[in-house]
């Protein structure tokens, strides 16, 4: 099971990534901008890996009690 601390990591690296997004698009910096990008990516998919890791303990879970 994903842990609580590793998907609030996962999700503040999503936020943090859509300020730096905004702020480079503001700023017309667009390397920040696209570092945002790319963090929001990362942090999300961190999350669905989180999701599908809960899945399949959740599976595993029924199967063995």
């Amino acid at each position: 099971m994903a842990d609580f601390i590793d998907k609030a990591k996962h999700k503040a690296e999503e936020l943090i990534g859509e300020a730096k997004e905004k702020i480079g698009h503001k700023t017309d910096n667009d390397d920040l901008a696209a570092e945002g990008t790319k963090d929001q990516v990362s942090g999300k998919t961190k999350q669905v890996g989180d999701e599908i890791s809960d899945a399949a303990s959740d599976i595993k879970n029924k199967f063995t009690n």
